[in-house]
């Protein structure tokens, strides 16, 4: 199921990646050897309960955070070993970034194609560029019929639709989204979603951390994070069926990292009772997984 072409590399690898956060005499592990890869022009949506890790992977891939430990690269550059310098090169052109709240995408005293344009103002491009440039992200979001009205004129869907066009101002090679429709009701959360997915279609990577059913069922792969470590995988695609009707058709996998662990889901724990240990019989295509019940006849 991967998305590269040949002669491609990813855009993201992640391996082994760990953070652990210092808290007065005790330390917090946040990721403990997370790995993760995300090929040019997919649609990535991260999910995970409260606590999971999901918030840290984002803010460590936005530049925002550092690693404690492993490998990191996004667009072929290490953001273990970066300087401050770099780091805010990072942000300004390798990277798009929108937040959930809408008041933090936006400054309130520009209008939207003002919003757009400051990226480039900022990242020192010619000023011929700014106003095209922008006009066309704001046509690309559904927000051209708008471009002189200011954040506080526009509605919260208006509002990150514009904070969409901005993370594209400087053609970043990824736009990370951190609950993007989080402070949106359903109908204007399926707006922006399809705005994302246009954004996609167009050729721009993203990741998306969310709690929406809809934007986390309706991605082609959805990766879920438990306890610092990727957990699971969910891939969708679309067949064709005897009638010629399009069916969209998703399977779910538990990932494997480098080292053979995985994790299994917590609902098959339950129903065999799986604890501590577990007895593994190897057939061969496949392998048994067997509660530690040495009475239990294979």
């Amino acid at each position: 199921m991967s998305t590269r072409q040949p002669g491609t590399a990813p855009v993201i690898v992640c391996d082994g990646l760990v953070k652990i956060y210092k808290v007065a005499d005790l330390e917090v592990v946040a990721l403990q050897g997370l790995d993760l890869t995300v090929e040019p022009g997919e649609f990535v949506a991260i999910v995970g309960a409260s606590g999971s890790g999901k918030s840290t992977l984002l803010n460590i891939l936005g530049g925002l955070d550092t690693p404690s430990a492993g490998t990191v690269k996004v667009a072929g550059l290490d953001l273990l070993n970066m300087t401050p310098r770099q780091r805010t090169r990072y942000r300004r052109g390798v990277i798009g970034f929108v937040r959930q709240q809408t008041g933090r995408n936006l400054f309130p005293y520009l209008s939207a194609v003002e919003n757009v344009e400051l990226p480039m103002v900022i990242d020192g491009r010619p000023s011929r560029e700014w106003r095209s440039r922008a006009m066309e992200l704001l046509d690309l979001v559904g927000m051209s019929h708008r471009p002189k009205h200011r954040p506080a004129q526009l509605s919260g869907g208006e509002q990150q639709r514009v904070a969409i066009a901005v993370a594209l101002a400087n053609g970043p090679s990824v736009l990370f989204a951190d609950e993007p429709t989080g402070e949106l009701d359903e109908g204007t959360g399926r707006e922006v979603f399809e705005t994302l997915k246009a954004v996609n279609e167009a050729g721009t990577t993203i990741v998306v951390v969310t709690h929406d059913p809809l934007v986390a069922h309706h991605v082609k792969r959805t990766v879920a994070i438990r306890d610092g470590r990727t957990s699971s995988e969910v891939l969708r695609w679309t067949e064709i069926d005897e009638e010629g009707e399009h069916r969209l058709m998703a399977e779910e996998y538990v990932v494997l990292d480098r080292v053979g662990r995985m994790q299994l889901p917590h609902e098959y724990m339950e129903a065999l009772d799986l604890k501590d240990r577990v007895r593994l019989t190897l057939d061969p295509d496949h392998v048994n997984v067997w509660p530690d019940d040495r009475d239990r006849q294979d």
